[in-house]
């Protein structure tokens, strides 16, 4: 399961991160990603002011804490109600794994696709794993990711 802190929870969140993040697809899974902008933090600090263009494009919509943050779409295409909370889950856990290996205050949405309602579980950590190197967004130091 995946801490509240590490969840995106708002469709705003979503949005964003499917609009202005980077995209990278697999056969089973599409992974989009939303990297923080130092350069605009930091000049929005240093003015003292945040615009309302960057808190439009760029800002979570709720305080961050600077943590990694993972939401899900699992549509009705996948399948039937069972098989959705089963991949929806499944991605839970192997996303889990691998929050240690991502930069701080990174957004990712998982949009599962038709296939991943018939693949594995290792099949699935495979498409993540090629999504997220693919988005050059994991610590090439961070600790190993435990598959099972």
């Amino acid at each position: 399961m995946l801490p509240a802190a590490a969840r995106l929870t708002k469709n705003q969140e979503f949005r964003l991160v499917v609009r202005r993040g980077r995209r990278a697809g697999r056969s089973r899974l599409v992974v989009h990603a939303l990297r923080p902008d130092p350069a605009i933090a930091s000049s929005a600090a240093a003015v003292g002011e945040a615009s309302s263009e960057v808190e439009q494009n760029t800002a979570p919509t709720r305080e961050s804490t600077g943590s990694t943050r993972v939401g899900f779409v699992v549509s009705k295409a996948v399948g039937v109600a069972v098989v959705r909370h089963r991949v929806a889950r499944r991605l839970r856990h192997l996303m889990r794994d691998r929050l240690p290996n991502l930069p701080e205050g990174t957004l990712v949405v998982v949009r599962a696709l038709p296939a991943a309602a018939h693949a594995a579980s290792d099949e699935l950590g495979a498409d993540l794993d090629g999504a997220l190197r693919k988005l050059r967004i994991h610590h090439p130091d961070g600790p190993p990711v435990i598959s099972k």
